[in-house]
């Protein structure tokens, strides 16, 4: 590891929101013209700090003896502040670097932790074997825990260990006890959560996928209870496993917090953008991969997710084109050939509400050309992965009419009309007695505010512009706008 600036600033851009201190904070280190009122434990005792004749390095000290009040007052920013000074003034002193992890710690910023403690343990050496290095490595492997780190976290735990089994220093005897029990009872809590992730990926592979949202659940329970921060990685399982279940809404947020947490992620994007194509918001996914590949030219999932997005695109647009002009046998070609670019995965949701759409499109064609079994079985398809899908209903009502399942019709006729009430004025904001003025106030409030443009949702901005289309007739015009509630177009 290469020896980092002796400069660090305090406002570390990678650390974790400060959360409040649940736990009994580690003692600071002290220098011995200023002994610690309360003894702390062992393991969280500092040594000496070393005396020099140099001002620079006595100021330093005078600023860590402020810096330790205020970790001892519970003013851990000021501490964090207090402990940058004293490494502005002498960055070559290691129990400083250690001291600000602490208060990093306090503030749960694991992260910027890690950085001080790898920062102090170089300084000290790889051949140190004093009470600093075995407090350090401490904790450095509590920080790593609480981040999910469990591998760096054992190998951290494995040098402190061999570190106090070799450690025969008499003044430190009862610190290196101390050390020794705190390590050897973080390892167990390691060694579970290393567990559950193992889990996890055993359950995956094997495509137990209640097993490996268990397992997942356990390791971010783990995390949680630190007051941690979930690896990146862990936040791509919780999106790849509500996809799993179908279940788009938690999957696209689940997506959009990975991709908040770092937002110049590749993967976070392409994962992103994997969610809305499958949600049927390909050009708002295709933004996503163009980005991604920004980032990454050379991002193989994101080359290979923007051709397959492109082709969907295009044989929806040609099947499109082929069902309006009545060329209908082109039309359920093309439906099909995009089906086959979507797949039907358990790992993308069985192809998700963009397979949906496309097979309610390839039912209506099919049942234009009369072919009512064929056109049967897409709309039962695709009612299995949207339920309450309009187009579907409609269809398939029809199709038992045409093949006389009266009662059946009557139902997806019921369950269609069920499913196409829409709340305009909900949509809009606006209460049932408004003026036209103020529908269209509110249209302009509300499009502004999805405009996808400015980074809005696409399908509310679509809602939003219906409901001002519907709400703008003058109300007078009941009949057009029955009439226009009615009407749906017959593809995507």
């Amino acid at each position: 590891m290469g020896k980092k600036n002796a400069k660090k600033k305090a406002g570390n851009g990678n650390a974790a929101p400060a959360r409040p201190s649940t736990s009994t904070a580690e003692e600071p280190s002290r220098s011995n013209s200023s002994p610690p009122s309360a003894s702390p434990s062992p393991a969280q005792q500092p040594p000496d700090s070393p005396t020099s004749d140099d001002s620079g390095t006595q100021d330093a000290e005078k600023v860590k003896e402020q810096g330790n009040l205020a970790f001892k007052g519970g003013r851990y920013q000021e501490a964090v502040d207090l402990y940058t000074e004293a490494i502005e003034l002498n960055g070559q002193e290691p129990s400083y670097w250690t001291n600000r992890a602490a208060s990093y710690m306090s503030l749960k910023k694991f992260h910027p932790a890690i950085s001080d403690c790898q920062q102090a343990l170089f300084i000290l050496g790889s051949s140190s074997t004093s009470p600093l290095a075995s407090k350090t490595l401490l904790r450095m492997a509590r920080c790593q825990y609480a981040v999910g780190s469990t591998t760096a976290a054992l190998a951290t735990l494995s040098r402190l260990l061999a570190l106090e089994v070799t450690s025969d220093s008499p003044s430190s005897s009862s610190s290196s006890s101390s050390n020794y029990t705190q390590a050897v009872q973080l390892k167990q809590k390691i060694l579970a959560l290393d567990g559950h992730v193992k889990n996890f990926e055993s359950a995956y592979k094997k495509r137990g996928w209640g097993m490996a949202r268990l397992a997942l659940d356990k390791c971010t329970q783990a995390v949680d209870a630190e007051g941690g921060e979930c690896p990146a990685e862990w936040r791509v399982w919780k999106v790849e496993l509500e996809l799993v279940r179908g279940n788009w809404d938690a999957a696209g947020i689940a997506a959009n917090e990975a991709l908040r947490i770092n937002a110049n992620s590749p993967d976070a994007l392409v994962l992103r953008g994997l969610v809305l194509f499958l949600g049927g918001k390909m050009a708002t996914a295709l933004q996503h991969i163009v980005r991604a590949l920004q980032l990454d030219p050379g991002h193989e999932r994101a080359q290979k997710l923007r051709k397959r997005v492109k082709e969907v695109e295009r044989l929806k647009e040609e099947g499109n084109v082929a069902f309006k002009q009545n060329r209908l046998e082109e039309a359920v070609e093309k439906y099909g050939e995009a089906l086959e670019k979507i797949g039907a995965s358990e790992e993308e949701g069985k192809g998700g509400q963009i397979r949906a759409t496309f097979l309610s499109n390839k039912a209506t064609a099919l049942f234009k050309l009369n072919e009512n079994e064929k056109a049967l079985e897409a709309s039962d398809e695709s009612l299995e992965l949207s339920p309450r899908s309009f187009k579907a209903l409609r269809t398939r009502a029809r199709i038992y009419l045409n093949l006389e399942k009266y009662d059946a019709a009557i139902g997806d006729f019921k369950s269609r009309g069920e499913s196409k009430t829409k709340d305009y004025y909900k949509i809009l904001g606006v209460h049932k007695e408004c003026t036209e003025i103020e529908i269209k106030k509110a249209y302009q409030r509300e499009s502004l505010k999805h405009h996808p443009d400015k980074g809005g949702d696409e399908e509310q901005f679509k809602l939003v512009s219906e409901a001002y289309a519907i709400l703008s007739i003058p109300r007078s015009g009941t009949a057009t706008i029955w009439a226009r509630t009615k009407t749906v177009s017959g593809t995507i």
